[in-house]
């Protein structure tokens, strides 16, 4: 990830209704959405939606793969790996302490499937 790429996700972002598509998408992983239903849990009319989710695609955050008559969306972990990456990768300047908190935060709280919660 690169300064304009950044930026470009975090705009992308950087709008309510993009920023609740993304965080569904999260929750949604690994299935995805059609389109339509991301519209319709949000309470957003399809054309808006479709530009929504089309600045939101352009920055790289999430993909889509038609699925017969209607098209799935998919958050893009990687990218938001990058992200992430590229955001807090000089965070501590030799110095692990100050970033253990926000990598504590980052930690899933549960476990895999079948496993018990802590």
């Amino acid at each position: 990830m690169d300064l304009e790429s950044s930026v470009t996700a975090l705009s992308a972002l950087a709008q309510p209704t993009r920023l609740e598509v993304f965080r569904l998408l999260v929750r949604n992983e690994p299935g995805g959405l059609p389109a339509g239903e991301i519209a319709r849990k949000l309470n957003v009319p399809h054309n808006t939606m479709s530009t929504h989710l089309s600045i939101l695609s352009r920055a790289g955050l999430i993909s889509a793969k038609r699925q017969s008559r209607s098209i799935q969306y998919y958050v893009e972990l990687a990218a938001v790996r990058s992200l992430v990456v590229y955001l807090l990768k000089d965070c501590c300047e030799g110095r692990p302490e100050l970033c253990q908190p926000l990598l504590d935060d980052l930690t899933p709280c549960c476990q895999p499937v079948g496993a018990a919660c802590a």
